[in-house]
């Protein structure tokens, strides 16, 4: 396997950033509107136009469209697939995004529910879409195999990216294990263990031995999958600071915001977006995440996908005034 490294970095600044959610685990037809004094939010209700009128689907996983304006032009990219390509592609083509315009695809991390809507995607739309099209992830891992199972079950297969299916596409895949500025946007590279916060329980891979592991670990055993390709996605908004766009954070949300906030030499904090993979957390856990994100003081958290429904609530409680409330197909501009 070959991948391009990324190049040298320099955070870029856009005028304006539209988050679009396409994929998320449900969809609201009555999801009341909501107003914030820093960010546009607009959410869909019904779609209409068509012959009859459809409705947008939700299942376990996340797609977000991501819109920039700079004084270089528009950036445009497709940030994590979903479970499966039907769902994704159904709901891109009825938000009525134009995959022509897209300038790369973006993978948080190599979980299925972030990738596996990608080849399915790529095969319906790559006719249409850019010569030069590039995948930009996290690391060098991304194609490894991913197992669930516990210590009461038997491990089973949660598949991998299919590397040969992206290759026939024609699909460079570009490696940013450190920071890289793409149009409007950058990744953060591998994200700094720094905080609290700890990887809780998800997937198993087979150990490497970049993994640190004992030689007795790495006989025919799978052990905890600690991340270490995951990466964030971030903006900077003129006049109004750093966008952290947090998939599901394995390494820790507060991780990935001090790590973009370092890397980017921002030390304001505009805005949260995304999944916080908090839903299997204990309170104490949450409350020091709590904690943590007022002291970072964004202006708006927008939580997603994993981020789980106790730490929402508490986020009501605690940070009202920063809590906009999330729906598939819902669009959230910043810098405007």
């Amino acid at each position: 396997m070959t991948l391009t490294r990324a190049e040298a970095f320099r955070a870029p600044t856009v005028a304006s950033l539209s988050v679009r959610l396409v994929v998320d685990s449900y969809f609201d037809q009555f999801m009341p509107k909501q107003t914030h004094p820093m960010c546009r939010v607009e959410h869909v209700s019904r779609i209409a136009g068509r012959e009859q009128e459809s409705t947008l689907a939700g299942e376990w996983g996340l797609s977000l469209h991501l819109e920039s304006q700079s004084t270089a032009g528009r950036g445009q990219y497709l940030l994590d697939f979903g479970y499966t390509p039907e769902i994704l592609l159904r709901n891109f083509d009825l938000l009525g995004i134009d995959a022509a315009k897209l300038d790369g695809l973006i993978l948080s991390h190599a979980h299925r529910d972030h990738f596996g809507g990608l080849v399915g995607f790529v095969r319906h739309h790559r006719p249409a879409m850019k010569q030069d099209l590039r995948l930009f992830a996290g690391g060098d891992l991304i194609f490894r195999e991913k197992w669930l199972g516990s210590r009461d079950s038997e491990p089973r297969s949660w598949g991998a990216l299919d590397e040969q299916a992206l290759a026939a596409a024609q699909v460079e895949t570009v490696c940013c294990d450190r920071a890289h500025a793409l149009e409007g946007p950058f990744t953060t590279g591998a994200i700094a263990r720094t905080s609290f916060e700890r990887v809780l329980p998800n997937t198993l891979v087979e150990p490497t031995p970049a993994d640190h592991f004992s030689e007795d670990e790495r006989r025919g055993r799978l052990v905890p999958d600690r991340h270490p390709d995951e990466h964030a996605t971030c903006y900077v908004v003129e006049g109004r600071g750093l966008v952290v766009l947090s998939s599901c954070s394995h390494s820790g949300f507060i991780n990935a915001i001090r790590t973009a906030m370092a890397v980017a030499g921002v030390g304001k904090l505009h805005a949260v977006v995304g999944g916080f993979h908090l839903g299997v957390a204990p309170p104490e856990y949450l409350d020091h995440a709590i904690a943590e994100l007022k002291a970072l003081d964004p202006d708006v958290v927008i939580p997603m996908h994993c981020t789980g429904r106790a730490f929402t609530a508490k986020l009501a409680e605690t940070m009202p005034d920063r809590l906009v409330l999330a729906n598939t197909g819902s669009r959230f501009t910043f810098g405007v």
